[in-house]
């Protein structure tokens, strides 16, 4: 499952999620963003109960984009604990998502 995180919803369903936290931080104008998009939903299905994954509208969150220093997209910042723990910016295969997403379940 995919969510949709926004300045309502990041407190309870990334900083003090049980699970490390995916966020994709995208806009609907950027193409490597849309490219990213299902590899992003099936990465989401394929880590279910493992990693929360989903995707935030920078846009729509130009707060949330300032204060985790987002000036480049797509950019995925990986959250344990409540904190960022890896950033990861621009497109990149399935292959090296799920490697990442590996690292961050080591």
């Amino acid at each position: 499952m995919e969510y949709k995180f926004t300045a309502d919803n990041f407190g309870a369903e990334v900083l003090q999620a049980s699970t490390p936290v995916l966020v994709d931080f995208y806009a609907d104008w950027c193409n490597p963003c849309r490219m990213m998009g299902p590899l992003v939903a099936k990465v989401a299905e394929e880590y279910a109960g493992r990693i929360k994954v989903g995707k935030c509208n920078i846009d729509e969150n130009m707060e949330l984009a300032a204060t985790y220093r987002i000036s480049s997209i797509p950019a995925f910042v990986v959250f344990k604990g409540g904190k960022p723990v890896a950033t990861y910016v621009g497109g990149m295969s399935a292959a090296d998502l799920r490697e990442k997403m590996e690292q961050v379940l080591a």
